[in-house]
Parts: C-alpha cells; sequence; structure tokens
C-alpha cells in the first residue's frame, strides 16, 4: 500500500498542483546544490571578492540591505524582485553559488528556492560594511557657546555694580535735604523779636 502511495498517488497530486514542474525542478536543484565546496571557495577567495561584494550591495536598494540581515523566507519573497535582481548581480562577479542559483530562480521563482538564497545570502552577510560613524562635533561647540555666555553674564553684572554704587549713595544726601531745610525754619522762629532802639533825646540849648 505505502509503495502505491509514493509511486502512483504522490506523483499524481505533484502533477495536479505543479503542472509547470517548477517545485520539482526546485527540489532537485535543492539535492544538487553542494554547499560545502561553495563555502570552501568563498573563503579561498575572500580578500579577491571582498571589494566587488561590498559595491555591489553599495549599488543595490536599501531593502536588499535589509533582507540580508533578517533573510527570512517571508521577507525574500516579499522582496522576490530586488533579490532575484542582486543574485543576478552577484553572479556578474562571480560569487560562487550565485549563477546556480540565479538561473535556477530564473525557472522555478524564489520561493521553492528559499533555502539556497539564504545560504548565499548569509555568505554576503560577512562583507557588508559597517555604517560610518559621524563625528561628533556638536558637544564641544555647545561647551564653548555656555562659556562664552558665562563671560558675557560676569561682565554684565561687573558693568552694572560700579554704577548701582552712586545712586545709593545719592539717596542719604536727597534725603538729608529736606532736614536741613526744617533745621532753617526752626531757627528761625526761635530768634526773638529785635526790640526798636529808643528814639534820640533833643539837644539841650
Amino acid at each position: 500500500m505505502t509503495s502505491v502511495w509514493k509511486t502512483k498517488v504522490l506523483p499524481g497530486l505533484s502533477k495536479i498542483f505543479d503542472k509547470d514542474g517548477k517545485k520539482a525542478a526546485a527540489a532537485e536543484f535543492l539535492k544538487s546544490f553542494n554547499k560545502e565546496d561553495i563555502s570552501k571557495e568563498i573563503e579561498d577567495k575572500k580578500t579577491e571578492l571582498e571589494p566587488k561584494v561590498v559595491e555591489v550591495i553599495e549599488a543595490s536598494p536599501p531593502e536588499i540591505k535589509g533582507v540580508i540581515k533578517d533573510n527570512k523566507p517571508a521577507k525574500i519573497k516579499k522582496n522576490s524582485v530586488a533579490v532575484t535582481k542582486f543574485l543576478d548581480e552577484l553572479a556578474k562577479i562571480e560569487f560562487p553559488g550565485a549563477k546556480q542559483v540565479s538561473d535556477a530562480v530564473a525557472k522555478s521563482g524564489t520561493t521553492p528556492l528559499s533555502p539556497a538564497i539564504v545560504f548565499i545570502l548569509d555568505k554576503v552577510a560577512p562583507f557588508v560594511p559597517e555604517p560610518k560613524e559621524e563625528p561628533k562635533a556638536e558637544e564641544p561647540t555647545a561647551a564653548v557657546e555656555e562659556t562664552t555666555r558665562e563671560v558675557a553674564v560676569e561682565e554684565k553684572k561687573e558693568e552694572a555694580e560700579p554704577s548701582a554704587a552712586p545712586v545709593e549713595a545719592a539717596t542719604p544726601v536727597e534725603a538729608a535735604a529736606p532736614a536741613a531745610e526744617v533745621v532753617e525754619e526752626k531757627k528761625e522762629e526761635e530768634k526773638p523779636a529785635e526790640t526798636p532802639a529808643p528814639a534820640a533825646e533833643p539837644e539841650k540849648k
């Protein structure tokens, strides 16, 4: 019974669901895809491949970098057009395994060949350049501005302090002026009225 299922029933179902034979072709390719040999070839040519791979990655759309970092089948399927083009570019620079996978994808599509695509992307990942960190020039500038502000504030304080002194000194003088006037008025009131001088007596003849 089992042999009949495998020899007659399963092939019949496969033909129904895989009329164009893409899945069957992909399955055959995955069986013959030798990951060990490809890994060894990549390691041997690493120095030669690095600048070429970096150039291809830099020229690729941003979503390719995202797929390289997170190469799940669902993400590969979502970005199938970009992934297919990326494999073509890798094939042009003779990246080991890229040509075989690219040709197979052209026949069967990306979905059934996800395991082979993931393998190639994993091998490309070490070549992805690290993002360059821009020097932080803002912090020193901010410190200089803060110091300048502090110096300006100190200078303003020093200029304001001498001008305030005369104003404060003038206040007691101004307050004393009315008091002096009051004292003068009191002195005038206290003076006794001057008695008139006696009239001179007429001379006797």
